[in-house]
């Protein structure tokens, strides 16, 4: 791999930063600041934080931010279920948000797992 773009997981995650923004779009209004705005930075940070550890020094800084990245993703999924919960969104709309988030969780863990492998 000559770069952080050449990761599927981050191929993915710029799938899930479109979804989110599709997504977000129908929030109601006065969520702009609030919910919409958080669950865009946050889809955004799995991707940047993929891309940011890519470029550490070492591979333990690597895991770090492969670790942020999926602090975010949990982020986005408890937002997403925010969103369920004061009826903004149907589950139906979340479809395709949902597959997304479960492949780069699945994706972020074998990359965590094939990095750690290899310090030992």
């Amino acid at each position: 791999m000559s770069s952080y773009s050449d990761l599927d997981v981050w191929k993915i995650s710029l799938l899930l930063i479109a979804e989110t923004y599709r997504v977000t779009a129908t929030l109601p209004p006065d969520e702009r600041f609030g919910l919409t705005a958080q669950m865009r930075r946050a889809s955004v940070s799995v991707a940047c934080n993929i891309a940011e550890g890519y470029g550490r020094a070492t591979r333990g800084e690597y895991l770090n931010q492969l670790s942020v990245a999926r602090g975010s993703l949990t982020e986005l999924e408890a937002l997403s279920a925010v969103c369920l919960t004061l009826g903004f969104l149907q589950p139906v709309a979340l479809r395709g948000f949902d597959e997304y988030l479960t492949r780069v969780r699945q994706m972020l863990g074998k990359l965590r797992l094939r990095l750690s492998k290899r310090t030992r």
